[in-house]
């Protein structure tokens, strides 16, 4: 399975920004779909976006539809999650995942997705 490593996390204020990154350890990465979760404190953990292994399908949650734009860099095994207009809300523990198939169509079922890494906490202060 590939190793997933996220960064770019922090405390920041209500309406800045932050992007998130996500390397991958081998070049599996370019033939897999990506997703972001984030899990908030007392909360289940809940699916963020997802990217299609080209890029070309992007799926986001409502509430940060508009707000968020996912993407990747398959020459760089590397996702991001860009994130503006950042809320209170939005205070959680990011994780990236790959999907469990090669090729496969994203979708936002945590079970479907078969590497995690270790997070990255995102702390929205007023």
């Amino acid at each position: 399975q590939v190793q997933l490593v996220e960064s770019g996390g922090g405390v920041v204020q209500a309406g800045s920004s932050l992007k998130l990154s996500c390397v991958a350890s081998d070049r599996t990465f370019s033939n897999l779909a990506m997703a972001w979760f984030r899990q908030a404190p007392g909360k289940e953990r809940e699916f963020v976006a997802s990217i299609s292994w080209t890029g070309g399908i992007r799926d986001y949650r409502d509430s940060v539809k508009g707000r968020f734009t996912i993407s990747r860099d398959n020459a760089k095994a590397t996702m991001y999650l860009q994130m503006n207009s950042l809320n209170l809300e939005d205070t959680a523990i990011y994780y990236c995942a790959a999907y469990r198939l090669m090729l496969g169509t994203p979708n936002r079922a945590e079970s479907d997705y078969a590497s995690w890494g270790q997070g990255t906490q995102v702390t929205v202060s007023s």
